[in-house]
Order: structure tokens, then C-alpha cells, then sequence
């Protein structure tokens, strides 16, 4: 409850993260407010007209000055506008891209299950669409919203000055027009929140239709799976027009009713001049200056919907910033030595169940340690804790007997090639996803990779060969070869403790055993964590662990597990069986 109390209002968050851009935003207002001066000027000109209509000047080089003059004014307005709007949309675009970036990084320092429970179309949603809803608050609203403003408050306080009748009169409208906005804002903040789930919602269908087309397709969901995505299209959109239809009226009378300062002020500064209290001169004037109140008012108005919806928008993006990371000094050194301990690790996902039920295993550097067991067991989970890419809730992993939390993420990155079955390439060449594992790697130390990972050949069957593109996701190859040019990113890396998680998962035979003798002469010294279900690949190991209900409940070398262990036996002899049917 204290942190709640303590946390910024949207409106002070969105201010705060201007960073060094707070001078440019300042500019911006102070050039929109000479701009909204330049709009209402030319009212003080026309009254100066009609007081010299009014006093029969006949002078044409009188009236023609002062229309040169609204009309310099006009062009005043119009130049001022343009620069307020050109600075504050300058600065807004810079500050996107930093809240962006941020973003972006924040990702890569949060625990993998932590990014992984949100869907890709929530966060697509929220990196794109709600960071571009920044965009009317920081370019529009903070200057233009600040200028209309300043000045109504201004021309209100100057007919006080005159005839503090006219002043309360000019305002008459505005308690009605705020009643019929407060009615407008009832329910806004449930309909709001619906457009956001509504929304969602969409993005998910669309994303999960896009990406299982090949399964729908091919088991004749396509009328069930369509279906699904048109009442998600029909609910986001009925969510806007329901919320619409809700708030016409209201808004309709407040967009009326406010800015009418006529109504008001046309019959009562008309019985102040009937029983001689309020001079005709300035009588016109008051008409004309509340003339003026309307266009800014208007402009005020016209930001209303943005100003209700900041918090849920920005609430978003601050999730995203403000969401717990695993914490790593910013600077220090690995340790020399490269062995590796877990000391009884305990994991859970969130507030779920607890996977790993205290697991201590060591590993010694430049040793081939294999983790085998069913599904489910565990075993990628210790990879991935290996690999730093989530923090372990109890216990501690140690590389050179140094706890990896206390190494800085980077630097530990450098320690771990990590290549799991879930192979990800991006939409580059070839040679650019497998030179990710090395950004300085030479053309020729790219090909090198490739050939001793055994993906050379079919590289140079591709179209554009190392200069192919392979697609979003990598869509443009096949599953076997997209692992193994993930296997050659994370050799090239030479890294010294190297994880391959069912990395052989999607490869024939015949790629496997090229892989699996490319593995073991780029290992050579290396520490090397295998995860396999096919345990043929694995008898050579130094040790291997075998994992089931979180807990460590065999090891040995493949001989001694096979002696001595009944688990590990009956999954060598139904891997066998399975072989032999083959």
C-alpha cells in the first residue's frame, strides 16, 4: 500500500521520462503559448476597429494598418505553431526511442518465465501501440494543452478587470459543460479497460491464427479457427462503439454547451448597458474577447479522452519498466576457473509449484556432463538456471566458486554458448545469424563454423547461399537446418561452457553423427551440458545425472548407471527398443 501511495500520477511518470529533452519541451510550450497569443490578438485589433466605427473614423489607412496587423498576426500564430509543434514532436520521437530501448533491455534483464508468461501479442501491443500513445501527450498535450490553457485564464481575468459581472457571466456555461463531461467520464474507466482486454485479446488470435495457419490448414480448422478471430475482431471493435455510443450525448452537450459564452454574456452585458452600469465600448468588447475563449476551450476539450486514458496506458509501460529483474553488478570480472556447482537449487515459477526440489551436482571444467530423464522432469530448467537465464529461489550455482549473480550478465553471457531445442533465427542472412555468435567473426570464420557444424553444404545449395535470407523466425529453411546453423552460432561463440538443450532434436541420422563429431572436436576442453532423449548420443559422457520430479535421482558414467541403476536402465532398454524398430 505504501509503494502505491508513493507512485507518481501518469502524468508526472510521462513528464519524468523526458531525460535531457526537458529544454526542448519547455521551448515548445513557451512558443505554443506565443502561438495561442498570436490566435487571440487579433481579437484586442478588431475591437480597436469597431471603437473607431463606433466613433466615426472614416480614415481608410486606419482600418487597412490594423487588418495588416491580424493578418501578420495570423501568420504569427501559424509560424509559431508549426515551431512549437516541429520542437515538442522532435523531442517526442527521441524519447519514444529511448522508452523503447529501455523496454528492450529491460526484457533481456528480467527472468526468462517472466517474459515467456506474457503473450507475444500483449507485448507487441504494448512496445508498439502503447508507447506510440505516448506520442499525443508528450507532442500535443504538454504544449498545446499548457498554451490553450494559460491564455483563456488570461482573457477571463482581464474582463474581471473590466466589469467582474461580465467575468462571472463569461464563465456561466462552464459549470453546465463540466457537469455534462463529468457524465461523459462515468463507466469511462470500465469501458477503457474493456478496449484493452478487447484488444488483447485480438492480437493474440491474430498472432496464434498467423503462426498455426500450416495446423489449421492441415486438420480443417479453418472454419472454427476463423471464426474465433471474427468475434475477437467483432468484440475489440464493439468495445469503442459501445463506450461511444455511451458518451455521445454527454460529450456532444459539454462540446456545446462550454465554449457558448454568447448565451450568457449577449443578455446580461445587455441590461448592464440598458441601465447605463457597463460602457458600449467595452460591452463589444467583453462580446469579442469571449469570442475568443471558444477555439482554446474547444482545443482543450478536444484532449479530454487522452487525459482519461493515461493511466491504463501508461500503466502498460510502466509494468514493463518497473517489473522485478535478476540482479547483476553493472561491472566486475569472472572468475579464471571454469567449474561449475549447483548447491541445493530450488525453483518455482512465479507462485506455482516448486520444480527443483534442492539439485547439487558438480562439474568440472572441460567435462562432458549429460542430463537425462522424462519429460517434464527438470532437466531444461537446470540448463536454463546454468545458462543465467532465470535466478534460482533457493540455493546458489558457482562457476570458479563464484556465485553467478554476483557476475555481471554480460560477462557471464561470454562464459555460456546456450542452443536449445527452440531455435530462433532472425530475419537476416545466413551468415548474419551465425555471425551473432561472434559479431567480429571474418567471413571465412562464419564458413568455418558451418562446415565443422555440418551445415556448409546445404548453405551453399540455397539460393543466395550465405547471403540468403532466412526469413521471419527463420520460416525459409527447414527445422533440422535451422538447428544446425543455431549449433554453428554457438560454436563460433567459443565459449567455454557450452549447453545444448535436444540441440540434435530435429536433425536425420546422418547430420547428427556430423554434428555430434563436430561437437566433440570444438569441445575439446570445454565444458559441454547435453540434454538428449536419445541416450545413444550420450554414453560417452563424464557423467551423466538423471533427473525425474525435480530431483537428482541417478548419476554415474553410462556403465555404472546401467550396473547399478534400475531408472537409467529402463530408459536405455525402451531407447533401445525404439531404435531397433526403426
Amino acid at each position: 500500500m505504501e509503494e502505491n501511495r508513493k507512485s507518481p500520477s501518469p502524468m508526472a511518470w510521462v513528464l519524468g521520462q523526458t531525460g535531457d529533452h526537458g529544454g526542448q519541451y519547455a521551448c515548445s510550450v513557451i512558443l505554443a503559448v506565443i502561438g495561442v497569443a498570436f490566435s487571440v490578438a487579433p481579437y484586442f485589433v478588431v475591437v480597436g476597429i469597431i471603437h473607431g466605427l463606433m466613433d466615426g473614423n472614416r480614415d481608410f489607412s486606419f482600418y487597412l494598418t490594423r487588418c495588416l496587423i491580424m493578418a501578420a498576426l495570423w501568420l504569427g500564430r501559424v509560424l509559431f505553431h508549426a515551431l512549437s509543434t516541429a520542437t515538442s514532436h522532435k523531442a517526442t520521437f527521441a524519447v519514444l526511442g529511448e522508452i523503447r530501448k529501455r523496454c528492450m533491455e529491460k526484457l533481456t534483464r528480467m527472468p526468462l518465465g517472466t517474459v515467456l508468461s506474457e503473450s507475444s501479442g500483449a507485448l507487441k501491443n504494448t512496445l508498439v501501440e502503447r508507447i506510440d500513445s505516448i506520442e499525443t501527450t508528450l507532442a500535443h498535450i504538454v504544449p498545446e494543452f499548457t498554451a490553450n490553457l494559460l491564455v483563456p485564464v488570461i482573457i477571463v481575468v482581464y474582463i474581471f478587470t473590466i466589469d467582474w459581472r461580465m467575468g462571472l457571466a463569461s464563465l456561466a456555461t462552464v459549470p453546465i459543460g463540466m457537469f455534462c463531461y463529468m457524465l461523459m467520464m462515468v463507466g469511462s474507466g470500465d469501458f477503457y479497460q474493456h478496449t484493452i482486454t478487447a484488444t488483447k485479446s485480438l492480437n493474440d488470435t491474430a498472432v496464434e491464427y498467423i503462426n498455426g495457419i500450416q495446423v489449421i490448414k492441415v486438420f480443417g480448422k479453418t472454419k472454427s479457427s476463423y471464426e474465433r478471430f471474427v468475434h475477437d475482431a467483432n468484440e475489440a471493435a464493439h468495445s469503442f462503439i459501445d463506450w461511444m455510443r455511451a458518451s455521445i450525448l454527454p460529450m456532444t452537450f459539454a462540446m456545446v454547451v462550454m465554449p457558448a459564452t454568447m448565451v450568457s454574456v449577449l443578455p446580461i452585458g445587455g441590461l448592464l448597458v440598458k441601465n447605463g452600469s457597463l460602457a458600449p465600448k467595452d460591452f463589444v468588447m467583453i462580446i469579442i474577447l469571449s469570442v475568443g475563449l471558444i477555439t482554446p476551450l474547444v482545443t482543450l476539450m478536444s484532449y479530454s479522452d487522452d487525459i482519461r486514458t493515461m493511466g491504463t496506458i501508461f500503466g502498460e509501460v510502466r509494468a514493463i519498466l518497473d517489473a522485478p529483474e535478476m540482479v547483476r553488478p553493472e561491472a566486475g570480472d569472472a572468475p579464471k576457473e571454469n567449474d561449475l556447482e549447483l548447491k541445493d537449487v530450488h525453483f518455482s515459477y512465479h507462485d506455482k509449484d516448486e520444480v527443483l526440489h534442492g539439485v547439487s551436482m558438480k562439474i568440472p571444467e572441460g567435462r562432458f556432463i549429460a542430463l537425462v530423464g522424462p519429460s517434464g522432469s527438470g532437466k531444461s530448467t537446470i540448463a536454463r538456471l546454468i545458462a543465467s537465464l532465470w535466478d534460482v529461489t533457493g540455493g546458489s550455482i558457482t562457476i570458479g566458486g563464484k556465485d553467478i549473480r554476483e557476475i555481471p550478465q554480460e560477462v557471464y553471457a561470454d562464459r555460456v554458448a546456450f542452443v536449445s531445442q527452440d531455435n530462433y533465427l532472425f530475419n537476416m542472412t545466413v551468415r548474419e545469424n551465425i555471425r551473432l555468435g561472434k559479431p567480429s567473426a571474418s567471413d571465412a570464420e562464419v564458413e568455418e563454423a558451418a562446415k565443422m557444424s555440418g551445415c556448409h553444404d546445404f548453405i551453399m545449395s540455397l539460393e543466395n547461399g550465405y547471403d540468403t535470407m532466412v526469413g521471419s523466425s527463420g520460416g525459409h529453411l527447414s527445422g533440422g537446418e535451422r538447428q544446425r546453423i543455431s549449433i554453428a552460432r554457438a560454436m563460433l561463440k567459443a565459449a567455454p561452457v557450452v549447453i545444448l538443450d535436444e540441440a540434435t532434436a530435429y536433425t536425420d541420422p546422418e547430420n547428427e553423427a556430423v554434428i555430434q563429431r563436430s561437437v566433440s572436436k570444438l569441445t575439446e576442453g570445454k565444458t559441454l551440458i547435453v540434454i538428449a532423449h536419445r541416450l545413444s548420443t550420450i554414453v560417452d559422457a563424464d557423467r551423466i545425472y538423471v533427473v525425474k520430479d525435480g530431483l537428482i535421482r541417478e548419476e554415474g558414467t553410462h556403465e555404472e548407471l546401467l550396473a547399478h541403476h534400475d531408472l537409467y536402465e529402463k530408459m536405455w532398454n525402451a531407447h533401445m527398443e525404439v531404435k531397433d524398430n526403426g
